[in-house]
Parts: C-alpha cells; structure tokens; sequence
C-alpha cells in the first residue's frame, strides 16, 4: 500500500461532501475495491453515491450508510453491517468533524456545543477504529491503514476555541498513543497517520484568519498530502510547516514568550475574532 489503494477497501466518515468527499473520489481513481461512506446527511450522502459510481464505472464498489457518528449505538450497527456487507476495512479515515460556537468557554452550551463536539471529534474515532481494529490485526499478511484527522488546535491552544481544541487534543494523544501500541504489540502490518492542520477552506472556519505565514489551505491540497502521508504510514502530519514551527517553540520558550510570539507576532489569538462558520 505504499503506492496506492488499488484492491483495498476503505472507509471514510462524513464522506457525503467536503474533504471526506475527496478522499473517496482519491480511492475511486485509484481502483479501490470498495469505498464505504458513512455521512448523517442521507441526501449529500446519495448524491456522492451517484457520483462515485459513475466515476467508478463499476470498477469500485460504492457502500454507503447513514450513521450520526455522535451516537455510539449507531457507530456499532453500522459497524456490524459493514463487516457482514462489506468485510472489514484496510483503510479507515475518521475525517468527521464538528465544531460548535464560536465564543468563550463560558458562552458555550454544555448540551449544544461541549457534548457534540467531544462526541464527534474526540470518542468518535475511537469508537470506530474499536471496531474495525481487531479486524485488521488479525489480518497479519494484509496492509492496513488508520488515518485520524486531527488539528493544530489540538497543539496549540487558541482563544474562541477551547472546546475544539480539547477535542483535537484528546485525539491527538490517543491516536500516536495507538501508533506506539501496535509498534510495541509488532502488528507492524497495521500503520496509524495523525493529521494535525491549520485551516482549510471547507466552510467550517469560515471568517476564521490564517496566522502569520500559515495560509489558509485548500481541502485539495490537504487531502493530496494526508493520502500520501497514509499509504506511506508516516506516523504525523502538521499542515502547514508552521503548525510544526509552533509546536517546537512551544516546546522550548516560558509561557509568557511563546505567548508574545503566538498571540502578537504570528497572530495566532487573533484568528478566530471574526470566525462565523458555515
């Protein structure tokens, strides 16, 4: 799988429409043998069904479930439906993301914003990788791939974004902690990539503005560089070079400097002032 994706079946969820989209419409032109969707929205998600399988030609074929990934009940039935429709993934990509308001953590909602966001973005992609993990250990002689789509929120905090930023974190630290899991169990067949980038203009930061020297990026580019970060089984991916940048001066300067440096050097506290979403 260092090349392509050719004869492998792969998952992606929310894959009715933004990068999730992409990455299906990737494995599609790469000859995939299956492509299973999982998207709440029933009728995006029929849509891209279309799509693809008019792309495909036949070739690949195209699985799609209606899943609300905040809900671990449906994660576990969708996941029981896959394996016996479909056999357990090779690739899986937990790309579904969400990110409620936009203000100070006291201005946020416990029910409305904290309990969805850290549902979908954090426990989501370990409730789904739980169930199709097992599946690809044991499949010792077959290449297998994890890609959990992270942020540089989850490494660097950001005023107007705390909760999201816990979130990304929390996934951050259990997915190179499962890297390392699987070194040290030598399931070496089994690689896992965490994605950490800065904005991407899919609508969901909308208003949001890059830092100093961090573009905003486009779902294109961004989903060209996880695809080949995945197939190679590179263990992290920080987008643009800058979120790695700030990662290390984070590292080394107090809290005070890296703050000055962050907040009125590069911009970075300021990014979300005029963030609305989509």
């Amino acid at each position: 799988m260092t090349r392509t994706v050719r004869g492998a079946s792969v998952l992606i969820t929310g894959a009715a429409m933004g990068m999730g989209r992409l990455y299906a419409e990737r494995a599609v032109a790469e000859g995939a043998a299956s492509v299973v969707l999982w998207d709440r929205d029933a009728h995006a998600l029929a849509q891209t069904v279309g799509d693809l399988g008019t792309a495909s030609k036949g070739r690949t074929r195209i699985h799609s479930y209606v899943v609300d990934v905040a809900d671990l009940g449906a994660i576990a039935k969708a996941a029981q439906k896959v394996r016996k429709e479909v056999g357990n993934p090779d690739v899986l990509i937990n790309n579904a993301g969400v990110v409620r308001g936009n203000g100070y953590f006291w201005e946020t909602d416990n029910g409305d914003d904290t309990r969805p966001t850290m549902q979908v973005n954090a426990l989501a992609p370990m409730y789904i990788t739980r169930e199709f993990l097992p599946g690809m250990v044991a499949r010792a002689y077959r290449a297998s791939r994890i890609v959990n789509i992270a942020s540089a929120a989850g490494m660097i905090s950001n005023p107007r974004m705390s909760v999201y930023a816990a979130s990304k974190a929390a996934l951050i630290g259990w997915s190179d902690s499962l890297r390392l899991e699987l070194v040290r169990d030598d399931h070496a067949n089994v690689k896992v990539t965490t994605v950490a980038p800065s904005y991407i203009s899919t609508g969901m930061f909308d208003g949001a503005r890059g830092p100093l020297l961090t573009p905003i990026m486009t779902p294109e580019y961004v989903v060209d560089q996880v695809w080949r970060a995945m197939l190679a089984g590179r263990p992290m991916l920080m987008l643009p070079w800058t979120v790695g940048f700030s990662k290390v001066l984070r590292g080394v300067l107090p809290a005070a400097a890296f703050d000055a440096v962050a907040g009125r050097f590069f911009g970075v506290y300021r990014s979300m002032d005029r963030f609305t979403g989509r």
